[in-house]
């Protein structure tokens, strides 16, 4: 789910022909650090910068809708004897409750693969699982792995909010979105995936992300 990334923030900018706007303090989320990784050992002086999303999402499978809440989300990027690279920091999501499933909550975690370097074709690339929380399923329920490609979503254009600190504001948007069937549920995982249509193709799932994100030099 880029959850998720313009890449390079000045890329993006000359790329897509950003156009700046405006925020008030009061407007904005308040952005945490917490979580940057350190630019690794080898890493090009001065090259390196943290990236704090910001996000509200949903996800649609089939015609049932999952509002995702916030997700915050953290990566550093650089280079290394002058080549691009970027490590990962953290994903966080709070459960959620999932329509049609009484009791049952949802909280997405961070799949082990993520690539949030721009191009023409997507903003970037995201792995993640889905954790599935209910006093009858099994502590190992979850739906996973769901890998993401996200594309600019033209209902909400990129544009820059400050120059200092640099921030930004966007829409991404996954329109073939693969979600698998569940695991580790035990007897009541096809109860579950009958009522979410799971494993569905891709197609007919969406995921939409609305995204705030700030830029701290490393």
């Amino acid at each position: 789910m880029k959850l998720l990334a313009l890449g390079a923030a000045a890329a993006a900018v000359a790329a897509l022909g950003v156009v700046p706007g405006t925020a008030s303090a009061d407007e904005l989320p308040a952005f945490d650090f917490t979580d940057c990784p350190a630019p690794p050992a080898n890493a090009d002086p001065g090259t390196w910068r943290c990236e704090a999303f910001v996000s509200q999402g949903k996800l649609t499978i089939h015609d049932r809708e999952v509002p995702l809440g916030e997700m915050r989300l953290t990566f550093s990027e650089g280079k290394v004897n002058g080549q691009y690279a970027q490590v990962f920091g953290a994903l966080r999501h709070e459960p959620v409750r999932v329509p049609g499933l009484a009791g049952t909550t949802l909280q997405l975690r961070y799949g082990g693969y993520s690539d949030f370097q721009g191009n023409d074709e997507r903003r970037g690339e995201l792995d993640v699982y889905a954790v599935l929380r209910h006093p009858l399923l099994r502590k190992d329920c979850r739906i996973g792995v769901l890998h993401t490609v996200v594309h600019d979503d033209p209902a909400v254009p990129p544009t820059v909010l400050s120059k200092n600190p640099p921030t930004m504001h966007f829409g991404v948007v996954d329109p073939d979105l693969a979600v698998p069937a569940t695991t580790g549920c035990g007897p009541l995982g096809e109860l579950v995936d009958r009522r979410l249509g799971l494993p569905s193709p891709s197609g007919e799932n969406t995921f939409h992300q609305t995204t705030y994100v700030q830029y701290k030099p490393l």
